[in-house]
């Protein structure tokens, strides 16, 4: 979400984020909630990401800002959606508005960074994530019962349910649905569901599977959406851009996992190594990359690898 702050003789008298998808974006959220518009005329705004200067679900910020003769903005990043694009900066200067533009900009793009992704590189920005045990395995060969084996900690666990709760889907395969009927939901914490992207090929999964319940939308890819001899994640990314989707987790099995890296488009490896030893079973993905930070969650080590 873009950030905003309103700042009066170097006190901050409002802020604001963007609502929900069709909502008011941060800088009308933050003008809103000044007691007294006049003190605007005598204020600077700073937000993290251009104002937008085109009609969409919402009339255009710059125009807000300009009406309410704001005469200072200072802007994190340049908003390279095309619809924008300097646009925003263009007529709030063509107004007789102070812009300055490039503060933590770094820091805005990496805030931004799945907005980036997606209209820059017509894909969702994916986070691969799995859990590895001490001798390298994700799963083991042979279950009981229908149902996932968990590898890393309870902590850790809800960190996952964390993860899902701040990202717009998460992506499993068939083999996964069949062999652990997950839910995929965030049981763990408080916060919404994700849209769950099932790749189905054989579209021979049952209705009665967790993921095919109300608790959250689900969105099917067969062969309708997928060419089965052609490269799989490219075909994903690109039916996930058609449906919107910003950001997703992919949580599936080896392959489905090892797809996305052998064809490079992923942006983030969250990867959990435990303590625990299964002897034999599905080896883990093979990815040669440096971490660039690591951590420990209770007896688990997580690692985040970023695909520079």
């Amino acid at each position: 979400m873009v950030g905003c702050v309103i700042v009066f003789e170097n006190t901050i008298i409002a802020e604001g984020y963007t609502s929900p998808y069709g909502g008011a974006h941060a800088e009308v959220n933050a003008i809103q909630s000044v007691r007294d518009p006049k003190i605007l005329e005598k204020s600077t705004l700073y937000v993290t990401l251009e104002p937008c200067a085109h009609f969409g679900k919402t009339p255009p910020c710059s125009d807000l800002i300009i009406a309410h003769k704001i005469p200072r903005v200072v802007i994190g990043c340049l908003d390279e959606h095309d619809k924008v694009c300097g646009k925003g900066i263009s007529k709030l200067k063509a107004a007789g508005c102070e812009v300055i533009v490039g503060v933590l900009e770094t820091e805005c793009k990496i805030h931004h960074k799945r907005f980036f992704t997606y209209h820059s590189k017509k894909r969702p920005y994916i986070i691969l994530k799995w859990a590895e045990s001490k001798d390298g395995f994700i799963a083991p060969l042979i279950k009981s019962e229908i149902k996932p084996v968990w590898i890393s900690s309870l902590r850790s666990r809800q960190l996952v349910h964390q993860w899902r709760a701040e990202e717009q889907a998460i992506l499993v395969g068939a083999n996964t649905v069949a062999q652990d009927n997950p839910s995929l939901t965030t049981r763990e914490v408080e916060g919404p569901n994700p849209i769950r992207i099932i790749i189905d090929l054989k579209n021979t999964l049952p209705e009665s599977s967790q993921v095919f319940n109300s608790e959250a939308k689900t969105i099917k890819l067969t062969k309708n959406e997928i060419d089965p001899n052609k490269p799989l994640a490219a075909q994903v990314s690109k039916a996930l851009y058609l449906n919107k989707i910003t950001s997703v987790i992919v949580e599936g099995g080896q392959k489905t996992l090892q797809a996305f890296i052998n064809e490079g488009l992923w942006d983030e490896a969250r990867i959990f190594s435990s303590e625990t030893y299964l002897k034999e079973g599905i080896k883990k993905p093979q990815l040669k990359s440096i971490p660039v930070k690591e951590t420990l969650i209770d007896s688990d080590s997580l690692k985040i690898i970023l695909n520079d």
